[in-house]
């Protein structure tokens, strides 16, 4: 019995973190939407556009990650905070680099739903999230 409230002496910390990620992820998806010049949602829930689905969803993984990694290396919840941010930046960032200079086409090829192109976001997300959280260790 002793074991089992020494675990849950981190509860709180548990719920505190827990509901800041799901912020952090809510305000992720928010401004991820907002910087892509298409409407990923009216492209997957009308239009069942699965390159959409798969760019969204990897830009949601990757920072997803990253958020993770942020979690499990901080000292505190304002550490945490502080690098959640930067993660975000981070993950934005990635997305309009690929835009800008490596795919320019990427926004009309997703928006005709071309499913390599969905999927190389993705997995370009994928990897800066999992590169982002590996750097937000001390």
């Amino acid at each position: 019995m002793d074991t089992i409230l020494h675990s849950l002496q981190g509860l709180t910390g548990f719920g505190l973190y827990f509901l800041i990620s799901i912020v952090a992820l809510m305000c992720f998806k928010f401004l991820y939407t907002r910087i892509t010049p298409h409407n990923e949602w009216k492209l997957i829930k009308e239009k069942h556009n699965t390159a959409a689905a798969w760019a969204f969803g990897g830009a949601t993984l990757g920072f997803a990650i990253a958020l993770g990694g942020a979690a499990a290396n901080s000292v505190n919840l304002q550490d945490f905070v502080v690098w959640a941010v930067v993660a975000l930046i981070a993950q934005l960032l990635a997305f309009t680099i690929v835009r800008v200079i490596y795919m320019p086409r990427i926004v009309t090829r997703i928006e005709n739903d071309e499913v390599p192109a969905g999927l190389m976001v993705c997995f370009i997300s994928i990897s800066i999230g999992i590169l982002n959280a590996s750097c937000l260790t001390y």
